[in-house]
């Protein structure tokens, strides 16, 4: 059976310069925040690799994406996409989000939601640096006052795994195309 997911994301915070803001939400979602660490992107993949993410083999790459993004399953029907970015002087930026897995069709239709907290668990676990950018503002994030509670809810459809459909779509084209091919 299919589970809602449930998150936190920052909503009230203070910059480094010390102005307090509040992250906006609007029908798209919430406004994105960028976990940045100073480190080798080969040891990052390598730390991905160990927390269970494999490589996305079909994706939209974001402008200056490190290679392929990584994925991690969480509980069906969710997964964790997350996409490495060249940020220059040596810094990555980690966009993370969950979204219905790519196994299923509602992927292509269903709602997401960037995700900071897990993303600094994991970091915080290998001893990571890391700080939190706001493009929006360009501006590091200095503390986190508050934050949203977001419940992604389980789609409405049943989730349909679209490789088994395949299959069977394949298997019974070709008896159709047997048979066509017996009566003529």
């Amino acid at each position: 059976m299919a589970q809602e997911y449930l998150t936190k994301y920052p909503k009230t915070i203070s910059l480094q310069d010390g102005i307090k803001r509040t992250i906006s939400i609007d029908a798209k979602g919430v406004e994105q925040l960028t976990v940045i660490v100073k480190k080798n992107v080969d040891d990052l993949l390598k730390l991905f690799k160990k927390e269970g993410f494999t490589h996305v083999k079909f994706e939209h790459k974001q402008e200056s994406q490190i290679g392929h993004g990584l994925s991690l399953k969480l509980k069906k029907p969710w997964e964790m996409h997350v996409r490495l970015v060249d940020m220059k002087k040596g810094l990555v930026a980690i966009h993370a989000e969950v979204e219905v897995s790519r196994d299923y069709l509602q992927h292509l239709f269903c709602q997401r939601t960037p995700v900071i907290y897990e993303i600094e668990g994991m970091l915080k676990k290998h001893q990571i640096d890391y700080k939190i950018w706001n493009d929006k503002v360009k501006n590091y994030v200095h503390t986190v006052f508050d934050n949203y509670k977001i419940r992604l809810a389980t789609p409405s459809i049943p989730v349909f795994a679209w490789k088994p459909m395949l299959f069977f779509i394949g298997t019974i084209s070709i008896f159709y195309l047997w048979k066509y091919i017996n009566t003529i």
